[in-house]
């Protein structure tokens, strides 16, 4: 896997990752909130996936091995999202890539929407995606996000735990997990504020969306309802909804088999 250093417009360093196919079809995988790239390992390190696609990932500005600066500025407007993604394209040598998007990664693609529109994009996945802010689409573990952002360590640790284990219906083995809470750890308290004090998503991206799209969600997903994903579907014209029963918000992690074959089937049909 290669890794790059990209320089955003507003000056942060963004830790960036490819592997594949260089000739391939390109995919670009977004992570959610208080992940980063490594959730998408089940997909980079997967050897069918690896050549035939050009895949790329990146750590959110605030997230894992990116910049963490501090302050409302850097995170509440759409723009700063939506040019650290292209900033990520464009180092990554991406053409025309499908955008995966799983949970708060569906606002992030609504940012780039806005703001770049849509012409140098392949396809869209929203996989357990935010793409409207709307109480009735949020489960219970959403709840958790509140002492994830204490400053008492023994709060935001327990929190941050329950936030993991609710990211699954079966809980992943004791490395996964441990992975996965030491770099939902890595996220500063003062970020998480700071990110979820962003303004409402009306949603009103979603119909204007041209490009092929497909929504993956969980039945059983505890932090973002089934009703968000059944919501994006019917809003985006022409999508697709692919509801995996008995599994939560990580469908591609839980059941990674099934959602690499359907996104190669995707990627494949929008090229």
């Amino acid at each position: 896997m290669n890794s790059v250093r990209v320089a955003t417009p507003d000056g942060l360093s963004i830790s960036a990752h490819a592997c594949g196919n260089p000739d391939g079809p390109e995919i670009l995988f977004i992570h959610g909130y208080s992940q980063c790239h490594l959730s998408w390992m089940r997909q980079l390190a997967d050897d069918p996936l690896a050549r035939e696609f050009r895949m790329a990932a990146y750590d959110l500005r605030g997230h894992g091995a990116s910049d963490k600066p501090v302050g409302r500025e850097w995170y509440y407007e759409a723009k700063p999202w939506a040019d650290e993604l292209l900033a990520v394209i464009e180092a990554s040598g991406l053409r025309r890539p499908v955008l995966v998007a799983w949970s708060m990664a569906g606002r992030v693609v609504a940012d780039y929407l806005r703001v770049h529109g849509q012409d140098r994009l392949a396809g869209i996945v929203f996989i357990g995606a935010v793409t409207k802010s709307k109480s009735a689409f949020w489960g219970d573990a959403m709840k958790l996000t509140q002492p994830m952002m204490s400053e008492d360590l023994s709060t935001n640790i327990a929190a941050s735990r329950a936030f993991v284990r609710a990211c699954f219906e079966h809980e992943p083995g004791a490395e996964q997990f441990e992975t996965m809470l030491a770099y939902t750890m890595m996220m500063p308290p003062a970020v998480r504020v700071s990110v979820l004090e962003r303004p409402r998503n009306e949603g009103d991206m979603l119909p204007k969306i041209t490009v092929p799209t497909l929504v993956v969600h969980g039945e059983r997903d505890k932090i973002v309802l089934p009703a968000a994903g059944e919501y994006t579907a019917a809003s985006v014209p022409g999508a697709r909804l692919s509801i995996y029963k008995g599994l939560g918000h990580s469908p591609f992690m839980e059941d990674a088999p099934r959602f690499n074959r359907e996104l190669a089937e995707f990627v494949r049909g929008v090229g």
